[in-house]
């Protein structure tokens, strides 16, 4: 196999990758549902092989469940797990983002000054406009990092719980504003750009507080079909 076709075959693979990653944080591909590959080659529009190698990838990221012969299920929304894994993420962001406050290049700060003044300037993000710019900071964060084993590390947890902050933003009473959020993300950018590493760790302890936070209301505010749809009530 030339290079050339190597390399389209791994592009299609992370087109396949991404766009089903954003279907399930959006609940397009609701948490707990059972799909064929089949299925996810309609939702997503690319080949059986890229999106059967997506869901491999996927699976490795514990978002989906492959059934062999069967097809693949989408991991339910855990909020204990959730709980578990944020205080691992806890440790992991304050060293990632302590770290691109000390490395970052002077062209990488200028990318971190752009997207904090365009967060500060903008009015009535949606949530999906705002997810958007909280990969793009995700990515960039760990690209100042230069370490590429944090990538393949965090991008797993930021998935499963931008997907939990969908939903909280989606289908609370609290989440219906992204003010608390917006500023929280500033505060990381603006701490990044300080270059002053406990400054950093202390804005990355506080956006985690603040996810944190969302567990208890999620449990409490939504059924339990919202988490996993297998456990929707049907009446007799």
């Amino acid at each position: 196999m030339s290079n050339k076709t190597s390399n389209a075959g791994q592009n299609l693979l992370d087109l396949a990758y991404d766009k089903l990653e954003e279907l399930i944080v959006t609940c397009e591909l609701k948490p707990g549902s059972h799909l064929r590959i089949q299925d996810l080659q309609t939702m997503t529009g690319f080949n059986r092989m890229p999106v059967y190698q997506a869901t491999t990838r996927l699976a490795a990221d514990t978002l989906m469940i492959i059934h062999p012969r069967q097809g693949v299920q989408i991991s339910p929304i855990d909020l204990s797990r959730a709980s578990l894994l944020l205080d691992l993420r806890r440790d992991l962001e304050r060293f990632v983002i302590s770290l691109a406050s000390q490395r970052a290049s002077d062209a990488q700060r200028s990318q971190f000054r752009h997207i904090a003044n365009l967060l500060k300037t903008s009015e009535s993000l949606t949530i999906s406009e705002f997810n958007a710019y909280d990969s793009k900071i995700d990515q960039m964060v760990l690209s100042a990092c230069g370490e590429p084993f944090l990538q393949y590390t965090l991008r797993p947890l930021h998935t499963i719980f931008r997907r939990i902050g969908w939903v909280y933003h989606s289908y609370t009473a609290g989440g219906e504003s992204l003010d608390s959020t917006v500023e929280g993300h500033i505060a990381v950018l603006d701490a990044i750009l300080s270059g002053k590493p406990e400054q950093a760790a202390l804005a990355s302890d506080k956006l985690i507080d603040f996810v944190k936070d969302m567990l208890p209301v999620l449990s409490d505010e939504l059924p339990p079909s919202v988490f996993d749809v297998r456990m929707e009530f049907k009446q007799p």
